[in-house]
């Protein structure tokens, strides 16, 4: 995607609205403009009905029971109601939650806000490849844990946690899994992971769906311990009080409905894209790291660090290609990224990286493109490191 001579490359940040989910969303901001929770009359039926059509869509790429799957705002929220919701539901019983150095920081911030309601965090630590550790996982499972967060893909440096091995260290023990999969729906399958995680956060906007519109699902399981982090009219299976927009479902529905169609051949040309951009990388003057596990991870996020330079520099040299320095939800912040230094990587290394995330948009001649633009932004950063 172009805009003025710009390549978008950011798409783990967000995804451009695809037009089949526009399409979907218009007759619900325009002459369907009923609330879905008004069962009185024709307005509230067709508004309602939307929201259950699109629920089920978006149910069906998890092979999931509708039933389930509770619409929220966006992932943020779901994998707070998550960590929250479990936290208030076991208030009888204090214990310990489980996550991960490398978790987006709502999941690390809600797991340290547990402590409010008596429960103590545990971060257990990652390899350099961005992999659990398994053993330390292990280790840290003590007869008080109740929930362990892991996210199926991270966000930063794409990296794809092995989700069946948590589980099953997990299930023998009765403990609950949650996952954070915002950066996995809709880019690799994952109708079995239902199978092995009692919570699954969903967000419409990575996967070319509006903003402000994500979704949780519960197993009955975890349902049986949750208790609401929002009070209100009960709407949402009582678990997330508030009026839905139809609109915002809508588009959703189509989305998740599209993914699931489109996957085989984005996964296809996601790899073709990976392949460009390391050997663009190779053949470049300098050295880089590539972030994250080399094979176990979604081959449209493209994380390296590049030696004898910073990302500032290379960021004001690069104006022409769009993409980030971390992870969008961390951009207030200064520093390495928290990933990274999760990692292992040198804090001088960690802050000469990029993030380039390819996707349905993308085509052959921007990725031959944005490698011009990032070995001649490396030229003029690292002579300009070198000239001071």
């Amino acid at each position: 995607m172009r805009i003025k001579n710009a390549i978008y490359m950011d798409y783990q940040s967000t995804t451009p609205l695809d037009p089949v989910a526009k399409a979907a969303m218009l007759p619900f901001m325009e002459d369907k403009f009923g609330n879905p929770h008004s069962s009185s009359h024709r307005f509230g039926w067709e508004a309602e009905a939307a929201v259950d059509v699109a629920r089920g869509q978006v149910a069906s790429v998890l092979d999931v029971d509708p039933a389930h799957l509770f619409f929220t705002s966006g992932a943020t929220e779901s994998n707070n109601m998550a960590i929250k919701g479990l936290a208030l539901g076991h208030l009888q019983r204090p214990g310990t939650i489980i996550t991960l150095a490398s978790e987006h920081s709502c999941v690390l911030e809600s797991v340290r806000a547990a402590q409010t309601f008596g429960h103590v965090p545990e971060i257990v630590p990652i390899q350099p490849n961005g992999l659990v550790d398994l053993g330390a996982l292990e280790a840290a499972l003590t007869t008080d844990v109740f929930l362990v967060s892991v996210m199926a893909v991270n966000n930063e440096i794409g990296t794809i946690q092995p989700l069946e091995k948590i589980a099953s260290l997990l299930k023998p023990r009765g403990i609950l899994l949650h996952c954070d999969a915002a950066q996995a729906y809709g880019k690799v399958p994952v109708d079995t992971l239902a199978q092995h995680c009692d919570l699954i956060s969903l967000s419409a906007h990575k996967i070319y769906g509006p903003k402000g519109i994500g979704a949780l699902y519960v197993s009955a399981e975890a349902q049986r311990h949750m208790s609401p982090h929002m009070s209100g009219g009960g709407q949402e299976g009582h678990l997330r009080s508030g009026t839905l927009a139809p609109a915002l479902c809508a588009g959703f529905g189509a989305a998740a409905q599209i993914a699931a169609e489109k996957l085989e051949g984005e996964q296809t040309r996601a790899q073709r894209h990976f392949e460009m951009l390391l050997a663009g990388l190779d053949a470049m003057p300098g050295d880089y790291v590539l972030n994250g596990c080399a094979d176990t991870r979604l081959k449209s996020n493209v994380n390296v660090s590049f030696h004898g330079t910073d990302s500032a520099r290379l960021m004001a040299n690069v104006r022409r290609l769009a993409v980030s320095s971390g992870a969008a939800c961390a951009s207030a912040k200064e520093g390495p990224s928290y990933v990274l230094e999760a990692l292992g990587v040198p804090p001088a290394l960690a802050e000469a990286s990029l993030r380039i995330g390819t996707g349905r948009f993308t085509d052959d001649s921007q990725v031959s493109d944005a490698l011009g633009y990032i070995e001649d932004a490396l030229a003029k950063s690292r002579k300009r490191s070198w000239s001071q």
